[in-house]
């Protein structure tokens, strides 16, 4: 039984003028690429609903009739996913904005440079063959179970739950210690929504925000005529919040004149205005945070060791999103569902080599910047799924991906680069790659076993021996890592150098 080739990509040319129609169709058959031609919008929209739909689109933008614009809404309208690349003889900024605004793929110059046309025509097949290999993706996570903000299973995050759990039935004074844009404030609105407090006031304040001059003021209130400024009595946040909860933000930012008004607050609970001379009295819950070492502050005297104790009754350390990557898949899952359901982006899953990116990803703004670059990543795709070549160039750049579609991307300064290219060949193989990588950096992105089940899934029906493949791929990313020091990159193999430089040779790699 002989096996049948594989029917190639349709493309679908719409353009009224025929000579264009002609000479695009020359360039894309030279690619074995099967061509279909509508001489109009109208009949191109026609194509399109009558179905099946084509691969990918060229559509002329100015044409008699039905514009090209117009067409791509209908496109659009009947399949979401259709990918269109747009063609105009007019380069303009209203043109390229449009092109984009109403999702067209990408948009291309005329008259035609043949190479930019087939370049344009891969790397729009290949998003299309990566939207189509999604394909029952399902949400990790029903974004319902996470009202309050913070998501994540993994074994430090649970430890977290637990001791938001422990604290919410005290008035007890919490210290929530970690990196900017670890979720600290969700921890304590978390705390408040819990507590016998929750039907009250909730107040966060920024204290590195506020000058030092008014932030006095801005906690504790003022007396008219108290400083120049000053035209009328004002209430500060703590009156504002009696019975409920305050959360003081970065408090390692106050100054220590105002962190001894504070010490007041927790000891005796009560305030002075600004200017004033009456005590009030106060009922309010304090939870604090900082992304500073507060031990050293009090080292240095920068920081009241009186009031560090006071606050630090019970701390909470949130991790950094590197210490839970495995959390990372049910964070883009959260944030993506949020989009939905706001109505702000059009995406509804991501495929598996953009996750694979983004749980390798160190993340240094942590979740606070994955929030980020799913929401831009979002608003880039332009079918419903975030793509790889969605995902920020410096994103794929810290993880070794290659630029896309880039003539500049094969830098034979970079080691192995043949090998890494050839390893990339294919969305299924980009994956394999990401998910080796992982394993021989030892970063924690995927457990061994959810790793070794992919890569079998991705690799089983390739020629290549699946054990052959792994060795080839496992070695050439440690001696990219170890710059092809051969000693090195032995020991992180485990086998001895000789053995080494045979398996080399064996794989046909140069160093």
């Amino acid at each position: 039984m002989s096996a049948t080739a594989a029917k190639p990509p349709t493309i679908l040319v719409i353009d009224d003028d025929a000579e264009v129609r002609y000479s695009l169709g020359r360039v894309l058959s030279s690619k074995k690429y099967q061509v279909v031609e509508a001489p109009s919008g109208e009949q191109g929209v026609a194509i399109v609903k009558k179905g099946p739909a084509p691969d990918l689109i060229f559509l002329d933008i100015r044409m008699s009739g039905m514009s090209g614009l117009e067409a791509l809404q209908h496109i659009r309208s009947a399949n979401p996913k259709q990918l269109v690349v747009l063609m105009t003889a007019f380069g303009t900024a209203q043109t390229a904005i449009e092109a984009m605004k109403y999702g067209a793929f990408d948009y291309i110059m005329k008259p035609f440079d043949p190479a930019k046309v087939l370049a344009i025509a891969e790397n729009a097949l290949k998003a299309h063959a990566d939207m189509r290999a999604v394909g029952n993706y399902k949400p990790t996570i029903n974004s319902d179970d996470y009202k309050e903000g913070i998501v994540g299973s993994s074994p430090v995050m649970q430890d977290v739950f637990k001791i938001i759990g422990q604290v919410t039935a005290s008035d007890v004074t919490v210290m929530i210690t970690g990196e900017s844009g670890t979720g600290k404030e969700l921890v304590a609105r978390s705390i408040w929504k819990h507590s016998h407090r929750a039907g009250k006031p909730f107040i966060a304040v920024n204290c590195a925000a506020i000058p030092d001059n008014l932030i006095e003021s801005e906690l504790f209130g003022h007396e008219k005529g108290s400083f120049t400024g000053a035209t009328g009595q004002r209430f500060g946040k703590f009156e504002l919040c009696d019975d409920g909860t305050i959360f003081l933000d970065e408090i390692g930012d106050m100054a220590l004149a105002t962190q001894t008004k504070i010490l007041r607050v927790l000891q005796q609970g009560e305030i002075q205005r600004v200017g004033g001379t009456d005590t009030i009295k106060v009922d309010v819950r304090i939870i604090a945070a900082t992304n500073k070492d507060l031990e050293e502050m009090v080292k240095a005297k920068t920081f009241r060791e009186d009031l560090y104790y006071r606050l630090n009754v019970v701390r909470i350390k949130m991790p950094a999103l590197r210490e839970r990557v495995d959390d990372v898949p049910q964070i883009v899952d959260f944030c993506i569902q949020n989009l939905v359901k706001q109505k702000k982006a059009r995406v509804n899953r991501v495929s598996p080599e953009a996750l694979a990116v983004l749980t390798r990803y160190r993340w240094p703004g942590n979740v606070r910047e994955l929030e980020n670059v799913i929401y831009r990543s979002a608003v880039i795709a332009q079918g419903d799924t975030i793509l790889l070549k969605d995902l920020p160039v410096e994103i794929r750049d810290a993880v070794g991906i290659p630029s896309l579609g880039s003539a500049s991307s094969g830098n034979t300064s970079v080691p192995f680069e043949a090998a890494r290219t050839a390893a990339t060949e294919s969305s299924a193989l980009a994956n394999a790659q990401v998910v080796a990588e992982s394993i021989a950096s030892g970063a924690p992105a995927l457990s061994v076993e959810r790793a070794l089940d992919f890569l079998h899934s991705q690799l089983s029906e390739e020629d290549e021996p699946i054990l052959q493949r792994l060795e080839r791929e496992m070695v050439v990313r440690v001696l990219t890592a170890t710059q092809g020091n051969l000693l090195k990159a032995s020991e992180k193999l485990g086998m001895t150098r000789a053995t080494l430089r045979k398996r080399v040779d064996e794989l046909g790699l140069k160093i």
